[in-house]
């Protein structure tokens, strides 16, 4: 396992975090114990940051993610978020706040997480967040129930805006960085350098596009983006190599994002993961998928307040 410093924190983290989302039953129903020995064996592989948000499965992966720890808190780096709690559920106050840390203290069965997160923060006004919001987290820290905070959502224009302003220890983006995406490379990464805070990427995948498992309803990227999976596994398969192993690894070679989270609770899909550490994508087929990719590059789609996508 390789590991990379998130930036001012000083914490080191593997190159593959372990998303856990699908233990929340995100995706398709999981069987417990099954989740559970995905998350050891993760461990046993040397994943150690583990990242989490009471808005999985509606607290479920948190008390998924609590049960397969316990007993071994001093290995990891934890991460868990605050402010979303449902699909239209958010709620930024410093009430809920400082509720919501405790609650998830005890679904996850420590007094302490290493990182706290605010989630999603483009859904709401940027006044909150501001004025709210960051004060709240911030005295989270200082109470040591979080070691250090952070930001997270999907534009990332908006993201590098509230980076400045706030100066967070770290900021995760989920779909800017994968072989449909490159938006994180254009403002986030170097604000990183420059500022000092810890850069997470999440969503390799692409929820799924870029793998061979079946797309969720819900799945919002254009029809001509979701078009290209089976395309791409057709070629991957000529290669005789797996379309995920191609995508994890090429979101895993930016030196400059500390982490890159994927969502997984299976074993064998951890063990599938864990193997593309030792992965190396064919030139030429980069090349052809990069071609293939092309027209379709950058088709992000828009969530949240409409004056946060900036």
């Amino acid at each position: 396992m390789q590991y990379r410093i998130l930036g001012k924190t000083g914490l080191e983290v593997s190159i593959l975090g372990f998303g856990a989302s699908p233990l929340g039953n995100v995706f398709d129903p999981v069987d417990e114990k099954e989740g559970i020995s995905a998350v050891h064996y993760a461990l046993d592989q040397g994943v150690n940051f583990f990242d989490v948000s009471p808005f999985y499965g509606l607290t479920l992966a948190e008390s998924r993610l609590g049960k397969a720890l316990e007993g071994k808190r001093k290995d990891i780096i934890l991460a868990s978020k605050c402010g979303r709690y449902d699909l239209q559920d958010f709620d930024f106050s410093r009430k809920r706040i400082l509720k919501s840390i405790d609650e998830s203290l005890t679904r996850l069965k420590t007094d302490y997480l290493d990182l706290f997160q605010l989630h999603d923060i483009e859904f709401v006004d940027k006044r909150i967040i501001l004025e709210e919001a960051i004060p709240a987290i911030q005295e989270v820290v200082a109470s040591g129930k979080a070691r250090f905070w952070g930001i997270t959502g999907l534009p990332v224009r908006y993201l590098a805006q509230i980076a400045r302003e706030t100066n967070p220890d770290t900021v995760l983006s989920w779909g800017h960085y994968n072989l449909l995406e490159d938006e994180i490379n254009d403002e986030l990464v170097p604000l990183s350098q420059e500022m000092g805070f810890g850069l997470m990427n999440a969503a390799p995948l692409m929820q799924r596009i870029l793998s061979d498992g079946s797309l969720p309803p819900w799945h919002r990227s254009p029809d001509e983006v979701k078009a290209m999976q089976p395309i791409l596994l057709e070629l991957c398969k000529s290669y005789g190599v797996r379309l995920s192993d191609v995508a994890l690894r090429y979101a895993m070679d930016h030196e400059l994002i500390a982490t890159t989270i994927v969502g997984m609770c299976e074993l064998d899909v951890v063990k599938q993961n864990v193997a593309a550490l030792d992965f190396e994508i064919p030139s030429e087929l980069l090349e052809k998928i990069e071609t293939l990719l092309a027209p379709v590059k950058n088709r992000m789609w828009f969530e949240g307040k409409e004056e946060n996508n900036i």
